[in-house]
């Protein structure tokens, strides 16, 4: 018996999976792998990792746009080649003409998957102009440092040992050592 299976993904924690799931549903999934992920990579991407252990032989996986699935090229000929490997079947709801079955369907797959990572590495220039501008006109300060060298000396002084200054701030002990080398 052969299975829809949908994924969903969104890049943070403050967006809804909601619309996605909902569209899944509606396609017929009978089983949803949902996360709060990056698109960026595969990397850390479990319930990804999960559904294309859990799909079958004859199986259809289904997500509602190809950029929920991958932004690169790379990842995203990989997705499908593991499930080509699988004899599962690709289908993309907002982008109907997908059928990896076929050969266009393969060539539109690449094409599609072309602009999702132009849209990225625009997405990246945009915001690395802003910082730029930002700095240049003195707005824009970084992260805020979250180690205090004059803290980690002065309990350093005081006879206190790296991996207890470590608990004490809560940072890292790497963090610590660095800090009292002068390699940070």
């Amino acid at each position: 018996m052969s299975l829809t299976v949908g994924y969903a993904r969104v890049s943070s924690s403050g967006q809804s999976l909601e619309v996605q799931e909902e569209q899944l549903r509606a396609a017929g999934c009978t089983e949803l792998f949902a996360e709060k992920k990056s698109g960026t990579t595969t990397d850390g991407r479990e319930q990804l990792e999960a559904a294309l252990k859990f799909v079958r032989k004859g199986d259809i996986f289904v997500v509602t746009r190809l950029d929920r699935l991958a932004r690169s090229i790379t990842d995203l000929r990989q997705i499908i080649d593991r499930l080509t490997e699988k004899q599962v079947d690709f289908r993309c709801l907002q982008q109907s003409g997908l059928d990896t079955t076929k050969a266009e369907g393969r060539l539109m797959l690449n094409i599609l998957a072309s602009f999702a990572e132009f849209e990225t590495e625009l997405r990246k220039e945009r915001q690395r102009e802003g910082i730029d501008k930002a700095k240049a006109a003195g707005v824009y300060k970084g992260r805020p440092k979250t180690i205090d060298a004059e803290q980690v000396k002065a309990l350093r002084d005081a006879g206190v040992g790296g991996t207890e200054i470590a608990k004490r701030l809560g940072i890292a002990r790497a963090s610590v050592y660095r800090m009292l080398t002068g390699s940070q």
